[in-house]
């Protein structure tokens, strides 16, 4: 089916309290490997796409890779982009993507409501939902929880969301990028407060350090969106190493990134089940043909 607007496929999980995975693809076997998982479990799914991944391999292929695959998958396709600047925005909303991240985490409060308020304008106009972003904690690997002090404070997300006109916000609740220990906690009560005062779907960016229980409870007081990434790269690269000393003579590259996307499908089949929303692809294809 034709890519989906992040704003039904995200309203329907809230409503049920479920979540969203949101995968973060970097190439073809990423691309194939979520999808699988996602139309085994009749699934709606989020393809990121971040900001280095397209430096990388470019805009124009990744975007017509993720809407080709997305043309032939039976379950709702989000296209998104995962914390771009203001003219990355620009970019990827002409070519096609069918759902937008600003992020201004490390702006002072008014310029950061500025940029997103003007992000969300340009893509309103053409139907197409913005995340924004409140509360920081870096993009860096880091072993420990943030600080309390660091975490989306409720009041002022709801003046966020209401100034900026964003539909979704990531918020900084107790996770931080890239933890090889489940060692996080996650704010139960504050994501609920946020939940209230904003009246928006939540994203959690960060959930690699988490304990299934602890995301099973953010999931069901208001976080609809999880971004799935870390956990994704290790999985890819630790299945080529294995593939390659398995058999080290082989030279055609296929069998081995073959064994990356098997390890990918894995990860994302996990993740679904654990969100909730295996099963939920036909209620979100039916919110999103009929634009609620």
């Amino acid at each position: 089916m034709p890519l989906v607007p992040a704003t039904s496929v995200l309203a329907a999980a809230r409503a049920g309290r479920y979540a969203v995975g949101a995968f973060n693809a970097h190439n073809l076997e990423f691309v194939q490997g979520i999808l699988r998982a996602a139309e085994e479990l009749q699934a709606p799914v989020i393809l990121q796409l971040t900001a280095r991944a397209i430096h990388y391999a470019g805009l124009r292929t990744l975007a017509s890779m993720v809407r080709a695959a997305a043309q032939q998958s039976p379950v709702p396709v989000v296209m998104h982009l995962d914390q771009g600047d203001y003219e990355m925005n620009m970019r990827c909303l002409v070519a096609g993507f069918t759902s937008l991240m600003f992020d201004g985490s490390a702006l002072p409060f008014a310029m950061n409501v500025e940029e997103s308020h003007r992000v969300a304008e340009a893509a309103h106009v053409m139907g197409i939902p913005v995340e924004g972003e409140l509360g920081h904690v870096g993009g860096r690997r880091q072993a420990a929880p943030g600080a309390p002090e660091d975490f989306t404070d409720p009041d002022a997300a709801q003046r966020y969301v209401t100034l900026s006109g964003v539909d979704s916000l990531a918020v900084t609740v107790g996770s931080v990028p890239r933890m090889r220990e489940k060692t996080a906690r996650l704010d139960i009560a504050r994501i609920r407060a946020l939940s209230h005062a904003t009246g928006v779907p939540l994203v959690l960016r960060h959930s690699s350090g988490l304990t299934d229980d602890d995301l099973r409870q953010a999931i069901s007081n208001g976080i609809a969106k999880v971004v799935v990434g870390t956990e994704l790269n290790h999985a890819f690269t630790g299945a080529l190493r294995q593939a390659v000393e398995r058999d080290p003579e082989q030279i055609d590259p296929r069998p081995l990134l073959g064994a990356g996307r098997t390890a990918i499908a894995e990860v994302v089949r996990e993740k679904i089940r654990l969100f909730g929303s295996a099963g939920k692809g036909l209620e979100a294809a039916s919110q999103a043909i009929s634009g609620r």
